[in-house]
Parts: C-alpha cells; sequence; structure tokens
C-alpha cells in the first residue's frame, strides 16, 4: 500500500512524522513524504533516511486566493496520481482541505485528515474576533465542509475542537477520531529533577499574544515585585509582520530591566527546560502543544490557560494549575505558589512525568494513529 503524508513543511514531517514514517516503512507501507518547502537536498535526504520518498509539492500556506489553490490542487492532484497512491493522510488546516480534495480528483479511495488545532480564527482574545477574522473563519468553515463530505475520517488531538467545529456548526463527517497528543520520542525527553532554589519559571512558543507571551511577562512583573530573585526565561522566535507579538524593542528593555532572560533562538531547547523549575503557557487556544508535553516529559509542573488542548495537559492540582485565559493576576498567583511551596515543584513534576508516559508516549500513539490509517 503506498500512503502519501502530507503536510505543510519539511521541518513539521521531520520534527512531528518521523516515528510515525518510521513505524508504517517498518509495517511494509510506501511513505510518500509531501511537503511545500522541498528545495535543500540535506532535508530531502533526512527524510529518505527514514524511508520515505519526499515529494515537494505547492501549497500558498497563508495566502486566500481560490484560483491559485484551485490550480494547486490539480497539480497535486496529478502528484497522486502519478505516484499511484492507495492512501492520504494530510495534516495542518490547509493540507487538510486540500489534501482530500486532490485525492478524490486523484481517485485516491482513502482519504484522512488530521487538525491538530482550529488555529488562530477559532482563538478567542479578550477584543474578541475582527471583521477580517470573521470572515477567515466563515471561508475556513466553508472549506471544511465540503472537503470533510469526502473524507473517509478526520481525526482532532481533543474534544472541543469537535465540539467547536463539528458540533457547532453541523459539519457532516462519515468518521471521527480523537487522538490526544501527537506523540513524542520520550528518549529524546529524559527526565531530570527540577531546580528549587531559585525557582525559575519557562516559557517556550512563538512570541505572538496568542501564545499568552503578554500576560506572561505582566505575571513576571507582578512576582518580582515581591520575589526579586525569581526567574523567568522565554524561548521562541519574534515574528516582526504579527502585530500583536512581542517587538524586540519591548524585548530588550524586559532584558534590561532583568524581568526576563530571552537568549534569542536556541537549538537546545531540552537543556533549558531541565534546568527549569516550573513550566508555563499561558495560551489562547491550542490542538494539544507539544511543548508541554516536552515539559511534562522531563518532568516539570505545569502552569496553563483552562482552554481548548491545554486543558487536556493539566489535571489542576495534581500536575500543576489551569488559570483563566488573559488572567496575569491569577497566572502570578499560582507561580507565587510555587515559590512558597517549592516542594510542591518536585511532587507535580513527577505526576507529570507519569501522566506524559502514560499519554504522550510516540511508540503509543504511532500504533493508535497507524490502526486508523490501516482500518476503513
Amino acid at each position: 500500500m503506498r500512503v502519501a503524508i502530507i503536510g505543510s513543511t519539511a521541518e513539521t514531517l521531520l520534527g512531528f512524522r518521523s516515528g510515525l514514517i518510521r513505524d508504517l516503512v517498518s509495517q511494509g507501507y510506501e511513505v510518500y513524504a509531501f511537503a511545500s518547502d522541498f528545495h535543500d537536498i540535506a532535508v530531502m535526504n533526512k527524510i529518505s533516511l527514514l524511508g520515505a520518498v519526499p515529494v515537494p509539492y505547492t501549497l500558498s500556506r497563508s495566502g486566500l486566493n481560490p484560483l491559485k489553490d484551485l490550480f494547486n490542487t490539480v497539480k497535486l492532484a496529478s502528484l497522486l496520481r502519478k505516484k499511484r497512491i492507495d492512501i492520504v493522510f494530510s495534516y495542518f488546516a490547509k493540507p487538510v482541505v486540500f489534501g482530500i480534495l486532490a485525492a478524490v480528483m486523484a481517485g485516491v479511495k482513502r482519504r484522512i485528515g488530521m487538525l491538530e488545532g482550529l488555529g488562530y480564527v477559532f482563538t478567542d482574545r479578550p477584543e474578541g474576533l475582527s471583521v477580517r477574522r470573521r470572515f477567515l473563519k466563515f471561508v475556513q468553515v466553508f472549506l471544511y465542509r465540503i472537503a470533510f463530505l469526502f473524507a473517509e475520517k478526520i481525526i482532532f488531538l481533543n474534544q472541543d475542537d469537535f465540539n467547536d467545529l463539528i458540533t457547532v456548526y453541523g459539519i457532516k463527517v462519515k468518521q471521527i477520531c480523537i487522538l490526544g497528543g501527537i506523540g513524542l520520542d520520550l528518549f529524546s525527553y529524559p527526565y531530570t529533577p527540577p531546580s528549587q532554589n531559585p525557582v525559575s519559571f519557562i516559557f517556550v512558543g512563538r512570541m505572538l499574544a496568542e501564545k499568552g507571551v503578554h500576560e506572561y511577562v505582566a505575571a513576571a512583573k507582578i512576582v518580582k515585585a515581591v520575589y526579586p530573585k525569581a526567574h523567568f526565561v522565554m524561548l521562541g522566535g519574534l515574528d516582526k509582520n504579527n502585530p500583536g507579538g512581542i517587538t524586540e524593542s519591548r524585548l530588550k528593555d524586559l532584558m534590561a530591566s532583568g524581568t526576563i532572560e530571552y537568549p534569542g533562538h536556541v537549538s537546545n531547547v531540552v537543556e533549558w527546560v531541565a534546568r527549569s523549575s516550573v513550566f508555563v503557557l499561558p495560551s489562547y487556544r491550542e490542538g494539544l502543544p507539544r511543548s508541554t508535553q516536552e515539559a511534562m516529559a522531563i518532568g516539570r509542573a505545569v502552569i496553563t490557560t483552562d482552554v481548548p488542548g491545554c486543558r487536556e495537559t493539566v489535571t489542576q492540582g495534581v500536575n500543576g494549575f489551569m488559570v483563566p485565559p488573559w488572567s496575569p493576576d491569577e497566572l502570578a498567583e499560582k507561580m507565587i505558589y510555587f515559590i512558597e511551596n517549592p516542594e510542591e515543584i518536585l511532587r507535580m513534576g513527577l505526576e507529570s512525568y507519569q501522566i506524559a508516559r502514560e499519554k504522550f508516549d510516540e511508540k503509543k500513539v504511532n500504533h493508535k494513529l497507524i490502526s486508523l490509517i490501516k482500518e476503513p
């Protein structure tokens, strides 16, 4: 059987689908890995070493040009037909929609899509949705409504995404599956006892408003006014084109004042998390955040928000705390709790470690995912 795994970038294939590719290949499947940015021979060689055939294709990841999208879908269908694909498995919003439609055009009988979150147009914000976001949400729902009619099954990571898309909009789908986390190679995230003196908090994610960066910074200022030795780290890339993100100048001011430590882009995220005490993600919405899963596998207590995706990672008071979104005061309150009760850092971190092994082991997740791909 020939399986096409259709994603957006080579980075997501290597970072999130390597284990799945290896497992499919080991079970005798021919795997074709589709990415829209296969321009580097070295990257394509990495895909080949996994046992898959790298296939470049064209995808406008953020554009909204229906004629261009239709043209690219026809081109993708031609590629699927030439490769004589039996099963299409696509992930992320655009690849799911246009991957399914291209598979229909190519005569591929089995079509499976996985949504790892509903994206920013479904993300609540304190000021509400803008007119532009409302329009984009309308378009996205319309495209899902069409594409899902032709899908064998659609996979979600959490129940909230299913409710907010399928139930609310009455979209028809033949079969729905809730996967949970996408899985981790746990050997790459070994348990490390957390530091407790000084207590160090770490945020890992893009420096965007939707990730809760502004709430994290505001909470850090509140905490440091009471406990100046508390340490705050932020890891993640800047998005200079996003008006809601944190700016480079503001980051420099925060570092100069001693509020946070921001080392810029780092390749050793695991080491930074291992040096921390508590992981913090005050996001507005997620699919099921990989950064939190990684921190839990390393053995870190978690403070996150009570929103879709994030609430899947924390059992309140067991391995961490959930706070309402957009609430730096309540976020700071939970940070102070860990400073004043350092023994809870170790206890809750061990709980996170156990949860990660039960729920986020890549071997278990891929076994479930492959069974969904195998069975019509």
